[in-house]
Order: C-alpha cells, then structure tokens, then sequence
C-alpha cells in the first residue's frame, strides 16, 4: 500500500480490494477507537460539505481528534503563506493530512513536502480518488462485482474529476462506457486515449437515454459553474441534462443511479423513491471508505 493516495492510480487492483474489503469490515462497526492517540488534519482551501464532513466522522469514529480549517480565508495563507509552508507546519502537529485544493497538482505537491501521509480530497478538475473509492464500493455492494459492468456517465465529463478518477480506476475491471455529453463538456482527450491504450470500450453521444436499457449503473454529474472561466459557456450548457423516472422504465431491475452530489437539476426529484437511486446511501458508503483509507495509510490492513 502507497504512503499516499494522491491519484486513484497510487492503488493497484489489489490495493483498491483490500480498500474495500477494509470499508466493509467498517460498515458492521462503524465505531473503532482504534487512533485514539492520533490527530487528523482536514485542511480545506475550497468549500466542501460530503466530503470534509465524511472524512471528519470517519476520523472521529476512528477515535482520532482532527485539526484544521474549512476557510482558508481564516488562515495564514491571506497573508501570503505559501502551500509548501502550510503543510510543513500542519504536518508537524498532526498524523495524516487529508486536502482539498482549487489547484490541480496540488495534493502530490503536498505529498511530496509533507512528513506525514496526505488524502488528496480534490484537486480542480483533476482527482478525487476517495469520491472514487466509495463509488467503487457502492458498485461492488449494489451489482455484487466489479468485473465486466457496463455503464453510462453522464454530464460534465470535461471538468468532472470524480468521473476521470472513476474511469481511470475501473480500468482494472474490463468495464464498457457510454459517455454523455454536449461538445463543450466532451471527456478531455488524454483520457479517451487511456481508454483506448487500456482496451476499454467506449462509446460518446448526446442522448442521456442511450443505452440505458443494458447499463448497470448511471453515473450522473452535476455542470460545475465553479470550474467555468466564461459564464456565457456555463449558461449554456448548466441544464443540458436532467434524468426522469419516465426515462428509467425499460431498465434493468438492479441498475442503480450514482451522483457524487450535490445536485442541482440533473436528477429530477421525482427519481429519489425510485429503487434504482442510491445517490443518498452512495454519500453514507463515504465514511466506511474514507475509515478505511484512513486505517490503511497508518498502517491498518485489517480489523
């Protein structure tokens, strides 16, 4: 197991399984004081709820005490802190650092001047590998594997990094993909080409309906304004897709409908007591996953 998980490709196939395997011996016990004399660092310079909240209750049903701010507008960096300087002082009062940065690259560079392991919680539109792993996780419980699942994912595939680590980290499972999206969101070509050297099969349309009668799982993505230098662009493209239940009749029983929240108009909300929506129960699978993450990067394989 890596020191770091910075990228979802720090874990092999294996790593990922152990990982999982971990989150589900989490989720019969939820409460492990096992890091009683350990402190977790949760330093967040862009808002966050799911993910700072579930890796906080993770470290808390850990027994471990967490440090940290949520504002980096309370902290030293208005007053010109570079990000080399905050992570060496903040890894010299905690255990693991877990990060969340608006700059791509941000997380391994912290990696690389931290003494302490560090958690990327997402770094721009690049990674979000523990979003990732609970995704992982959510399939494997609700599909019963991992191999061979066909699935369509839908909406910002260009900015959406929570879809460019799922991607990347399925590649170890003989996955297909429908991918939709309007051109200006089009998945960016670098990862296209990994899909392609990976012999993973893919096909791109603008039709949300589009195989969605073979898929097991829709993964749905929200059109992130944040991450849109021209609002204009951002206008024209923020209500592009919105899944109903109408659309979900000629599903498979078991598929299952994932969104790595928060939504705003791309699930309708007459989809949320539909049996194919777990987006809700997907958030909750954070915390045994993030537990998990936890334990392993301080030394826990299993429990």
């Amino acid at each position: 197991m890596p020191k770091h998980l910075i990228s979802i490709h720090d874990y092999s196939r294996e790593d990922i399984l152990a990982t999982l395997r971990l989150a589900a011996e989490f989720e019969k016990n939820p409460s492990r004081p096992i890091f009683h004399d350990k402190v977790i660092a949760s330093i967040f310079f862009e808002p966050s709820t799911r993910t700072r909240l579930s890796f906080e209750t993770a470290a808390n049903r850990l027994g471990a005490r967490v440090i940290g701010f949520s504002d980096a507008g309370n902290t030293s960096v208005t007053k010109g802190e570079t990000l080399k300087d905050t992570i060496k002082m903040v890894s010299n009062y905690a255990d693991l650092i877990v990060i969340r940065h608006p700059l791509e690259g941000s997380a391994r560079y912290a990696s690389e001047v931290s003494s302490v392991p560090v958690i990327n919680a997402g770094d721009g539109a690049n990674q979000h590998p523990t979003q990732t792993m609970l995704d992982l996780y959510s399939i494997l419980k609700t599909q019963g594997k991992l191999e061979g699942l066909k699935i369509n994912v839908a909406g910002d595939l260009k900015y959406g990094r929570t879809v460019h680590s799922l991607l990347q980290a399925m590649s170890h499972f003989r996955p297909s993909f429908t991918l939709i999206s309007p051109d200006e969101l089009r998945l960016p070509q670098e990862y296209r080409e990994f899909m392609t050297s990976a012999g993973i099969p893919y096909q791109e349309t603008k039709n949300l309906t589009e195989n969605i009668d073979s898929a097991d799982i829709i993964y749905m993505t929200r059109v992130q304004k944040e991450r849109f230098s021209d609002p204009i662009e951002y206008e024209r493209v923020k209500n592009v897709y919105s899944l109903t239940r109408s659309m979900l009749e000629s599903c498979k029983p078991g598929m299952k409908i994932l969104h790595p929240l928060p939504r705003v108009n791309e699930i309708d909300q007459d989809v949320d007591n539909s049996p194919h929506a777990y987006y809700f129960d997907q958030a909750e699978n954070g915390v045994y996953t993030r537990m998990a993450i936890i334990a392993s990067l301080l030394g826990i394989k299993e429990i």
